[in-house]
Parts: structure tokens; sequence; C-alpha cells
């Protein structure tokens, strides 16, 4: 089991979030829950495909870490 890094961003009228490890993998939602689910489907489906085109399965580097100034 991989865990990817997934930033979610706030836009005028939904969220959207991406993975700096899976380049083209993205969703939107109208709150933060939704968007969550529905990246953990875009990942499933962004890694399924893949797998069907016997591609590599990218290894998470990606870290994240809040810096107080």
């Amino acid at each position: 089991m991989h865990r990817y890094l997934v930033i979610i961003e706030k836009a005028k009228r939904n969220y959207s979030a991406y993975s700096p490890d899976l380049p083209g993998c993205v969703a939107t939602g109208a709150t933060i829950k939704q968007v969550q689910k529905n990246m953990r489907a875009a990942i499933a489906l962004h890694l399924q495909g893949l797998k069907e085109d016997h591609l590599a399965i990218p290894e998470p580097t990606s870290l994240a870490e809040y810096i107080a100034v």
C-alpha cells in the first residue's frame, strides 16, 4: 500500500486536489470531504490505468510540512 501526498486548495466555489507524485491525477468537490473522496477514487483509477498500460507505479516521494515564521 502506498500513501500519496494530496494537496487540497480552496477555489472560488469548490475545492480542488492533486498529488505531486501522480502527475495528471486531479479531483474537485464542493466540500473538503467530497474532494477527499473524489481524490481517493481518482488515485485508484490512475493507478489502475498505469497497471493496465504496464507502466511503473510511482513511489511516493513528496512531503509536506508547515513552517512557522
